[in-house]
């Protein structure tokens, strides 16, 4: 008697179900500014932050003055030691003023 040979079926191969991977949140790239210290520079961020001053016409802050100067934190700074040692600002209610 012959023998039957056991035949197998061939399954289609499932289609593998592929895991999306969450993509990792960028990171907000972070801007290094170098901040020049000579007497020119600081002298034109000086009068950066007069011209602020004059145009508001009212004590402003230091994050105000860089918005409306349009220049860094940093450089207000410089500006407004600059113009204290000339007596041209003065500190007023958490704010820099003109004198």
């Amino acid at each position: 008697m012959a023998e039957k040979k056991a035949t197998t079926t061939k399954k289609a191969a499932a289609p593998k179900a592929t895991e999306k991977k969450a993509a990792a949140p960028k990171k907000a790239a972070v801007k290094k500014v170098e901040v020049v210290i000579n007497a020119e520079s600081v002298g034109f961020r000086a009068g950066d932050v007069y011209n602020a001053l004059a145009a508001a016409g009212k004590a402003l802050t230091v994050a105000q003055i860089a918005k409306d100067a349009k220049i860094t934190a940093e450089e207000v700074y410089l500006g407004i030691g600059w113009l204290m040692k000339e007596g041209k600002v003065k500190a007023e209610d958490n704010g820099i003023a003109l004198a």
